[in-house]
């Protein structure tokens, strides 16, 4: 008697058996596969289950689908990102250009009128250019790149093509600092273009004006006067734009008039200068008092 193991139940024992289910399920597939060859009847039964799985087909591969979109989506996005990082490199080179262009441009036409400007020059010039400014709010200051090792010397007047910007106050090797026309410690022997009336002119305190100090209430001076150096102080050659008169306020008490003055020229914001070379007028004056009095001690006494 078989062990309940090894047969199943009566119970499971339906239909034929599975090594006879195959042999049929062969067979038949393999009958249609002859019929569909030769003559082609399964053709119309194929469009039709085709055209029933299609959905089932589209749904399958939805997820396939997305995943590509998102890639592709991803990928032009960053292909466009990349493509408008290169179009803004390009202009901003483009704009860099421009912008070196129209620099280059108003360079050429400054140092025309600064060439033009020492042309006119009797004294011998240096062109210097503006390194930076000093760093201090209590005085009007800058710095150039020329100095002992190219000839200057301190107290040179300095000036674009507008006129008069500053003199230098303290020379290095290398570099030298100049004192701008509107420090409060920076003073010019100047005189009116229109009346001739000789002054000196100061700067101020906040560095944003100059003033005519020590001017008699009667003087000759008038809005709009152009003030030029006067060459008194035999440093500043003369004739040399400084100034332009803006205001005048008399003050009768006192007995002088406050005369309130603009630069004519742009003090700041400039990259070349002229340095002026001079002859330091001290030791001509020291020979001349030497001689004097050597003159002096050949005289007979009476």
């Amino acid at each position: 008697m078989p062990a309940m193991a090894d047969t199943p139940p009566p119970l499971f024992k339906q239909g034929p058996s599975a090594l006879a289910r195959l042999v049929v399920f062969v067979l038949l597939a393999l009958g249609l596969f002859i019929l569909d060859a030769r003559y082609r009847s399964v053709e119309a039964l194929r469009r039709v289950i085709g055209a029933g799985l299609y959905p089932v087909q589209r749904a399958a591969l939805a997820p396939r689908e997305i995943v590509r979109g998102v890639s592709s989506f991803f990928v032009s996005l960053s292909a466009l990102y990349a493509e408008n990082r290169t179009l803004q490199t390009q202009r901003l080179k483009f704009a860099l250009a421009a912008q070196q262009t129209g620099h280059l441009a108003a360079e050429n036409a400054h140092l025309r009128a600064l060439l033009h400007l020492n042309a006119r020059q009797t004294a011998q010039t240096t062109l210097a250019e503006v390194q930076y400014d000093l760093p201090n709010p209590f005085t009007q200051k800058l710095v150039i790149d020329k100095g002992v090792w190219q000839g200057i010397q301190a107290g040179a007047p300095v000036m674009n093509e507008a006129g008069v910007v500053g003199q230098v106050t303290r020379v290095y090797p290398a570099h030298a600092e100049v004192t701008l026309l509107v420090d409060k410690d920076q003073a010019i022997p100047v005189q009116s273009v229109r009346s001739g009336v000789r002054s000196v002119i100061y700067g101020t305190p906040r560095g944003d004006a100059l003033r005519l100090r020590f001017v008699p209430v009667n003087a000759d001076i008038q809005p709009g006067d152009a003030l030029v150096t006067s060459g008194l102080d035999g440093v500043f050659p003369p004739g040399l734009a400084v100034a332009k008169v803006v205001k005048i306020e008399r003050q009768g008490e006192s007995g002088f008039t406050r005369v309130i003055c603009a630069p004519a020229a742009r003090v700041r914001n400039t990259r070349q200068l002229l340095v002026l070379h001079y002859q330091d007028p001290a030791p001509l004056a020291a020979a001349h008092a030497a001689h004097a009095r050597s003159m002096d001690r050949l005289e007979p006494s009476p």
